[in-house]
């Protein structure tokens, strides 16, 4: 069976050496090796910056199989598969801020970055008054009504092994806002379908997200691959590369004389 791969960067800043890594720990193990831009979120995402993805990537001599899929133009294909999920009562909204969220998890028995479900018990003419008034909301997945649909999960993690799917540790987790129409965890287990990925290698920082994917692609009746999650690089401190950080660019590494071949020898020492 051929390996199919990919590289699914957001086209929000230009690439640093710890996205340049992603994409060569996939594009090494791949007979077929896919490119996807994540642009879903129109309000960060930048041409300019898409345009660069690619240039750095022939840079470093890594290329692609067939076209590259850019999100951005398939917003109808996820509307789809949201709408399935809508039909099934799996999905709610949620009118709640951020602000409310978090002073929801700082209470006693709040747990940090999962959503303590405020508006999953809500009644439908609440529910519908508030959309009536134009309040802003979120489409929610109800993780707890899902896991009644499908039952146990399980998914392979490369030198692991099998790995029980336990998708409330992330809580019910966006799938749609009005400003973004549809969510990564949905787009992302759409598209790995669609392209036909056998083998997701991706950043440990993406580890938790699996067991999400994993829900997801038995609702939608989607095969799961299997999952290898590398380390990250980090800068001399031990933290992570990060856009946030303003870690170096692939494009001013370039300018200051850096050649492709260093580029990959240090990756090949840090795989």
């Amino acid at each position: 069976m051929s390996i199919v791969t990919r590289f699914a960067p957001s086209p929000t800043g230009y690439l640093h050496l710890g996205h340049a890594y992603s994409a060569w720990m996939a594009w090494t193990r791949a007979d077929i090796f896919r490119l996807r831009l994540e642009d879903i979120d129109t309000t960060r995402c930048r041409p300019e910056y898409a345009d660069a993805i690619l240039e750095d990537l022939r840079w470093l001599g890594l290329d692609w199989d067939g076209e590259v899929r850019v999100q951005s133009q398939h917003f109808p294909e996820y509307a789809l598969a949201l709408g399935s999920l809508q039909e099934r009562g799996l999905l709610y909204p949620c009118f709640c801020t951020r602000a409310e969220i978090a002073r929801a998890q700082s209470a006693p028995h709040g747990v940090e970055g999962v959503y303590p479900g405020t508006c999953r018990a809500l009644s439908a003419e609440i529910r519908a008054a508030r959309i009536a008034s134009g309040a802003p909301y979120a489409l929610r997945l109800n993780v707890a009504a899902a896991r009644r649909c499908v039952g146990a999960l399980r998914f392979f993690e490369e030198n692991t092994g099998w790995v029980e799917a336990e998708p409330e540790r992330l809580g019910d987790v966006v799938l749609a806002r009005k400003d973004t129409p549809s969510s990564y965890h949905l787009c992302v287990v759409h598209d790995d379908a669609l392209q036909g990925i056998t083998h997701v290698i991706r950043g440990e920082d993406l580890r938790e997200a699996t067991h999400i994917h994993v829900l997801l692609q038995a609702l939608l009746g989607l095969p799961t691959p299997l999952y290898a999650h590398h380390h990250l690089l980090t800068d001399a401190s031990g933290k992570r590369l990060a856009k946030r950080d303003k870690a170096a660019t692939l494009r001013e590494m370039r300018a200051a004389g850096t050649k492709p071949e260093e580029i990959l020898q240090q990756f090949e020492a840090s795989a």
